[in-house]
């Protein structure tokens, strides 16, 4: 594989997401492994990438353009190109092409992200009512890679690509961190993600009813209107809740060192990343029994019922013991060295040598 490159277009420098840290970790990895080239458009894009690799700026992904971008690259003399998403084109294309499906979890919550403009929202939807375009668009590349192997698992169930399908992980961006002590008697239980439905923040506010010494930390950005929502039900149940609304990765890291847990009550999942920063600072998590929860988590996780608020505080009692914080501490950080970028990376180098 001597010309190795990557489409850098989704990378967000304004509002890192999960696109934007899967490209970057693995950019960064790549470029110590190989000769790579990066596709940007953006140049803040190019701000954020390794002073060794060669940058190549194009079109951006959303624009009629696209159509015509691999016939433009094929000018390049490229071998492969990665692709973080599965929408890279592949028209007119005569080198490798892999592409990229994180997870199903739109298929099962269609609601469009609302940072798209409303072309865009309404493309989107269009796109995730059926299974049929997303076939198409896999079955044009040589390789489909995907974050877990739940998502894998998932994929095969519903015929997504008759293309080879290999499980590349997501990882932390957080350097591992052994707590100096343990933190049993902590009040701070955090969660950090979105207030979308599925994510049932809800259940673990009248869940925290039954743990009146603990306090539940929304450490994630929230709108004025679900955070008066959230307000009024824990005063209706008597929780107590902490909004933090939006922190940075310094603040983050701060709480994961403070805290008692992590908690999900989540009652579906792509991946969940947060388990994972968590787990690197040896922070044990208290999580809803889900299949890719029990992939990301193994024995380091703590697992309930989300429908039962009772066992959510039962389990959390349990880990206030120090023997059981202690142990499920040292099971975290265990856990967590299985998703660096740096293993990662090796993964995908695996999966490119099946093509090449």
């Amino acid at each position: 594989m001597k010309n190795i490159w990557f489409d850098g277009r989704f990378i967000n420098p304004s509002s890192p997401d999960g696109i934007t840290s899967f490209s970057l970790g693995l950019i960064w990895e790549l470029s110590k492994r190989a000769p790579l080239t990066v596709l940007v458009h953006l140049e803040e894009q190019r701000e954020l990438l390794p002073a060794g690799v060669s940058v190549l700026k194009v079109n951006d992904p959303t624009s009629l353009r696209e159509l015509t971008l691999a016939r433009r690259l094929n000018q390049k003399n490229l071998d492969l190109l990665i692709s973080p998403m599965q929408t890279t084109s592949s028209l007119g294309r005569n080198f490798k092409l892999v592409l990229t499906l994180h997870d199903l979890i739109y298929y099962r919550h269609r609601r469009p992200p609302k940072a798209f403009s409303a072309p865009v929202r309404l493309g989107w939807l269009l796109f995730h009512l059926t299974y049929l375009p997303q076939r198409l668009l896999l079955n044009r590349a040589d390789l489909v890679l995907t974050v877990s192997k739940t998502s894998r698992q998932q994929m095969i169930e519903t015929k997504l690509t008759k293309r080879p399908l290999e499980v590349v992980h997501n990882a932390s961006d957080l350097e591992g961190k052994k707590p100096s002590k343990s933190r049993h008697d902590s009040e701070y239980l955090l969660y950090m993600g979105s207030f979308t439905g599925y994510k049932n923040v809800e259940f673990l506010i009248r869940s925290m009813a039954l743990l009146p010494n603990h306090t539940l930390v929304l450490l994630s950005r929230v709108t004025d209107k679900k955070r008066l929502e959230l307000t009024k039900l824990a005063e209706q149940v008597g929780a107590r809740i902490q909004f933090e609304n939006g922190v940075d990765e310094k603040e983050y890291v701060k709480w994961l060192g403070r805290a008692f847990a992590l908690v999900s009550a989540s009652k579906d999942e792509g991946f969940g990343i947060p388990l994972v920063e968590a787990m690197s600072q040896g922070l044990p998590i208290i999580v809803s029994d889900l299949a890719i929860f029990r992939e990301i988590a193994g024995k380091a996780g703590v697992f309930f019922d989300n429908s039962s608020p009772e066992q959510f505080a039962a389990e959390a009692i349990k880990l206030s013991k120090e023997k059981t914080w202690s142990s499920c501490s040292k099971k975290a950080l265990e856990q967590s060295a299985k998703f660096s970028w740096q293993h990662s990376s090796k993964e995908l180098l695996a999966s490119l040598r099946k093509i090449t």
